[in-house]
């Protein structure tokens, strides 16, 4: 079997350990006029970058930006014209840092770059600080932006997004309470299977896959007793920076697709939705990824040789032992509204059809119903 070509982009330079955010002024000592995207939480780490230039915040990103943040912080920027970007946040600040670097002073509007290799350039440094264990959107060269007017998600994608430095210090996640600890856990993990069994699996993403699967199974429910584990949590944000190796050459598949309207219709955080989704892909499409289904099995300590029914039963509860709770009910979902999501999510061919295994508009909506 010919494999197939693949390209990964990586971040220029990675540093990885306790304490590490301070190297970026360092790093960055040339630069003259910085802006710091962030949230009102995570703004409060600003002074431990080591910044000397003339320094301005943007934090005003939402769990789930849209087009209205990203145009708020276009406009800080403008008026702040950065040399150099710092995103300092989890996935939604580090999407969002992305695509200002490649905007602002570009004639280009987000419509214009939206899709796959539509960014000509950049001219402004990225650095690139998560705060959380879950996007790993600091590895990637992908930002996922909300339209609220068409209820979807606008994906860019493109070398230029990739960041000069990326930090990952697991001092800056002590702090992220234990439900949101779980929830973007599970999405890392995510991210690793189902490029793993995805139809557009490659032998050298899956070795990246393995190791962050296997991380999570090793350290996330350490990490979520303890906030302040240093080494589960450094594992943790290996993981998530592996998933998001994942999913450039390979991306994810009906998991996403399918969490995606918990986000943008119900308002799910990320990283919940798709624990929330995680378990019933992963027994759909054990038919067709039997081997590798039952390699994540293993490496999360669900068991062997399990049936799809067992496999659902025992990755639920997984994540409900992590304390997520897995009812969409319970987080306000309608069953009125359950068949406009599984048209949309259907309807995301740019994730659908990655899945190992075909799925129906009713076998979408029948994942949902089980969850409700």
């Amino acid at each position: 079997m010919t494999i197939a070509q693949i390209t990964l982009h990586q971040p220029r330079r990675l540093v990885v350990g306790a304490g590490t955010i301070a190297e970026v002024g360092a790093w960055a000592a040339d630069a003259q006029s910085i802006l710091v995207i962030a949230t009102p939480i995570t703004a409060g780490f600003v002074d431990r970058l080591k910044l000397k230039g003339r320094v301005a915040v943007f934090d005003a990103i939402p769990g789930e930006p849209d087009t209205a943040t990203l145009n708020a912080a276009l406009d800080t920027a403008r008026r702040q014209k950065p040399d150099l970007i710092v995103g300092l946040g989890g996935g939604s600040v580090l999407d969002v840092a992305k695509l200002v670097a490649v905007l602002w002073n570009s004639e280009k509007t987000l419509a214009d770059v939206a899709g796959p290799n539509r960014v000509a350039s950049r001219s402004t440094q990225l650095v690139q600080v998560a705060t959380t264990a879950g996007t790993g959107s600091e590895a990637g060269i992908r930002s996922l932006i909300t339209d609220p007017e068409k209820g979807n998600k606008i994906a860019v994608e493109s070398p230029h997004m990739i960041a000069d430095l990326a930090i990952l210090d697991p001092e800056l996640t002590y702090s992220v309470p234990p439900a949101v600890t779980a929830a973007t856990g599970v999405d890392a993990m995510a991210h690793c299977v189902e490029a793993f069994t995805n139809r557009r699996a490659h032998p050298m993403i899956d070795g990246f896959a393995r190791m962050g699967f296997r991380l999570v199974g090793k350290y996330l429910a350490r990490a979520v007793k303890d906030g302040t584990d240093t080494e589960a949590r450094e594992g943790m944000m290996l993981a998530s920076y592996y998933g998001g190796i994942c999913l450039g050459p390979v991306n994810t598949a009906a998991g996403h697709a399918i969490a995606y309207p918990l986000g943008t219709r119900l308002g799910l955080p990320h990283g919940l939705a798709n624990a929330i989704i995680f378990p019933y892909v992963l027994a759909f499409n054990q038919t067709v990824a039997a081997d590798k289904t039952a390699e994540v099995a293993q490496a999360l300590g669900l068991g062997d040789t399990l049936t799809a029914r067992e496999l659902l039963s025992a990755a639920r509860g997984f994540c409900r032992n992590l304390g997520i709770e897995m009812s969409l009910a319970a987080h306000s979902a309608k069953m009125d509204d359950l068949p406009l999501y599984a048209s949309e999510a259907h309807s995301n061919r740019r994730l659908m059809d990655n899945n190992p295994i075909d799925m129906s508009v009713e076998d979408v909506l029948g994942i949902y119903k089980a969850a409700f």
